[in-house]
């Protein structure tokens, strides 16, 4: 019993750390060891799913692999045990840790928990398959039949026509969307089947299924053809940080219609200039907003409810709207204030393409302190938007259009947009907002005076 008790003493439990800010817990989406294995110091040993992103976890300890904590498609909470090592005394590896099943050599390599090495110490349990409506043909009658179980997740020697489906992730975004996994064609290794390939089939109006009804879901029936999308993941994050933003922030949205004409001349003549660099419409107005900001420090800011105090950050860490098909998210531009034009304009379309491939680390989602929101590529001129928390400005564009326009007394058609600015009227008033908004819109139509300022 004492030798039980040294070992006991002696292995270390890595517990789930934390992600990002306002992320409480993280799915198990794919296990990078097993029970068994030795790793080292900082190497991967599990993917997750944040609301926010899919990240892989290093451990910080080195040794042997002695309980996984959780299985793949299971929610640990932050601060929870995730992996416990034990220190290497010299020990044979396990017996049969070569060998691997039809599902893992049909994967990326690893190892999911559950699956077996041959330990026999890590057990998962199938989960039911869960039926969804099959679409129904063009000359069916008023009946329709059902698609086959989209929750499968190994290949059954007796129905070797079932989808081949590894990650979890992969099930839940299938049965959000109603789509019948035996219709996709999995391009992943053996064909496995990928997140990718469900959302290509998204796209084929032949593997659309309507959502199977969850009476538990709200408190109303619902109705016939009626889509139940569940409130979860990034959908869920998002709707808890509006709803904070509309509940705490007593916002204010002003607006102002600018000639920007001379934007998009001098965007020209920029990138006439340097055509390996190109400059964006959208790092030009980072660039004005930057220095609206140094000149009006009290909109890079956010309120301390707690502390009741307002705190004014010294750099601006810019956050840039990007819609992606995970929903909409904010990354964020650290220092954006360091940067050159050139260099803005660089680091918007890394980080933006990044957002939408769904690479960004949860870091760079948060701590943002001000954020651009180009929302004239949805083809709208205004909006009143929601700040994002704890931020305490907003600076929207809307699209850029011909319009009449005045210009020396005459009557022009001229590249005009509409400029809005919503901010937190407890950091400033209104003189401190329609300074910032119209020191950026003269900067739109004379772009000699952001010269001049910087």
């Amino acid at each position: 019993m004492g030798g039980g008790m040294t070992i006991v003493e002696r292995t270390q439990v890595f517990l789930l750390p934390d992600l990002g800010e306002g992320l409480s817990e993280a799915e198990i989406v794919e296990w990078r060891v097993a029970v068994g294995d030795v790793v080292t110091v900082d190497q991967s040993v599990v993917e997750v799913e944040t609301a926010k992103a899919v990240v892989d976890v290093p451990c910080p300890y080195a040794g042997r692999v002695v309980t996984l904590h959780g299985a793949a498609g299971e929610v640990r909470p932050v601060g929870q045990p995730l992996i416990t090592i034990a220190p290497l005394d010299g020990g044979d590896e396990p017996a049969g840790h070569a060998t691997y099943r039809e599902e893992e050599r049909a994967g990326s390599g690893n190892v999911l928990i559950g699956y077996g090495t041959g330990h026999g110490t890590a057990t998962r349990r199938r989960r039911r398959p869960r039926l969804a409506v099959a679409p129904e043909p063009a000359d069916a009658g008023p009946t329709g039949g059902t698609g086959a179980a989209a929750g499968a997740v190994s290949r059954d020697p007796a129905a070797p026509s079932a989808a081949l489906v590894i990650s979890p992730i992969v099930r839940r975004l299938a049965r959000e969307h109603g789509v019948d996994l035996d219709t996709v064609r999995g391009t992943g290794p053996g064909g496995v089947i990928r997140r990718a390939d469900v959302e290509a089939a998204l796209t084929a109006p032949a593997a659309r299924l309507a959502a199977v009804p969850d009476p538990q879901v709200g408190s109303a029936p619902a109705g016939d053809g009626d889509v139940i999308v569940a409130l979860t993941g990034v959908r869920k994050v998002i709707a808890d940080k509006l709803s904070r933003s509309r509940r705490e922030i007593p916002e204010v949205t002003i607006w102002v219609d600018v000639d920007a004409t001379g934007l998009l001349e001098t965007r020209a003549a920029i990138n006439a200039a340097t055509p390996d660099a190109p400059v964006s419409i959208l790092a030009l107005l980072a660039r004005i907003c930057l220095s609206g900001l140094r000149r009006f420090p009290q909109l890079n800011a956010r309120v301390d409810t707690e502390a009741q105090r307002i705190v004014q950050s010294a750099g601006v860490h810019l956050g840039i709207a990007a819609q992606t098909d995970r929903g909409l998210l904010v990354p964020v531009m650290r220092d954006a204030q360091r940067l050159t034009t050139a260099e803005l304009a660089a680091e918007l379309a890394a980080t933006t393409a990044a957002a939408r491939a769904g690479t960004l680390p949860p870091a760079r989602l948060t701590g943002g302190t001000f954020t651009l929101n180009n929302y004239g590529v949805f083809g709208v001129d205004g909006s009143t938007p929601i700040i994002n928390h704890p931020e305490a400005a907003l600076l929207g564009i809307g699209r850029i259009v011909d319009k009449p326009w005045v210009v020396d007394g005459q009557l022009a058609v001229r590249k005009v947009t509409q400029l809005s600015l919503t901010f937190d009227h407890r950091v400033c008033d209104g003189g401190v907002a329609g300074g910032f908004l119209r020191h950026v819109a003269d900067c739109v139509e004379r772009p000699a005076l952001l010269i001049a300022a910087v």
